[in-house]
């Protein structure tokens, strides 16, 4: 059986790397005796994949993990089960239960909600025009960056990868192309902002959160985003 997770790295394991967490869900898996899958072969391994690394130092209420079991009682009992195994920061908030021919969640990435505050510290005297100014930029029909990839830079339009951008009560919210082709962090839209005013931020500048994943059911001449936990039936 195919099972999609869902939970929240926050506090303290934000600061843990992409392959430090699999280990880390590997040994909690262990430690809470569910049935979990096994790879073949001469070095047998869980069979286990995640949706799309976090950045270290980013928090998330929105991760995606997809294992393979052999057997389970419910959804609910495996997410009660594994709950007792999670250190602070991480809470199993979702279980799905998956067709068999169902793509791993890797795969289907689409897209990306995050939140981005200023740190405290870090706010500006005029904070409403840092938004007003990233808003008229929002607006330009194209914006043009040169983004560095493994193979060495590539000009794109970054406007066409931005779906929503917007403000509220300071927080800047949103929703933006993801995945293995093109895949848009949040400090690019950033970094791309600063160079469109002319001014630099200073390291460290704001908290960028993840609130949710999706995939794209919809085809070529139309997308449709939704969140990677409705891609399959949910048990409770």
């Amino acid at each position: 059986m195919k099972i999609r997770i869902k939970f929240t790295k926050q506090g303290p394991i934000r600061f843990v790397g992409h392959l430090d967490v699999m280990r880390y869900f590997q040994k909690a898996i262990r430690r809470a005796d569910i049935d979990i899958k096994y790879s073949e072969g001469f070095s047998p391994h869980q069979i286990m994949s995640f949706a799309a690394p976090l950045g270290v130092g980013l928090t998330s209420n929105g991760e995606y993990m997809d294992i393979e079991v052999n057997s389970m009682e419910s959804c609910e009992t495996l997410k009660n089960e594994l709950k007792e195994t999670m250190v602070e920061g991480v809470l199993i908030t979702e279980c799905h239960m998956l067709e068999e021919r169902a793509k791993n969640a890797m795969s289907l990435v689409a897209a990306a909600d995050y939140t981005v505050t200023f740190r405290e510290e870090k706010e500006l005297q005029d904070m409403e025009e840092y938004f007003r100014g990233l808003m008229e930029f929002f607006t330009q029909p194209t914006i043009l960056i040169t983004k560095k990839t493994k193979k060495g830079e590539r000009e794109l339009d970054l406007k066409q990868f931005i779906y929503e951008l917007s403000v509220l009560d300071n927080r800047i919210f949103m929703k933006l192309s993801a995945g293995s082709v093109n895949n848009i962090k949040p400090e690019l839209v950033l970094d791309a902002y600063d160079q469109w005013r002319g001014i630099t931020s200073s390291e460290f500048t704001f908290c960028i959160q993840r609130e949710e994943i999706y995939g794209n059911t919809g085809d070529e001449e139309k997308s449709v985003l939704v969140p990677l936990g409705l891609i399959g039936e949910s048990i409770e």
